[in-house]
């Protein structure tokens, strides 16, 4: 993250630490943090400062709720 900070393009930072607190000198920063499957972009901003990196990249995915069938249930 400090090569970054004098630089225009700033990179994407993986990482696999879900538990890892987003301090002010974050901001800015994308991080692309690991859900179980692939990683997910994170782009830090001013709300974010104290909360977990795992909280902005959820690990599981909702299809929603299956239909219930009247007709075959009895």
């Amino acid at each position: 993250m400090k090569a970054q900070e004098g630089s225009e393009k700033k990179q994407v930072i993986k990482t696999w630490s879900r538990r890892s607190t987003i301090f002010p000198n974050f901001i800015g920063h994308t991080f692309a943090v690991y859900d179980g499957r692939k990683h997910v972009p994170v782009y830090v901003t001013e709300d974010m400062v104290g909360h977990k990196l795992g909280e902005f990249a959820p690990t599981r995915t909702f299809k929603g709720h299956v239909a219930d069938d009247k007709k075959t249930r009895r």
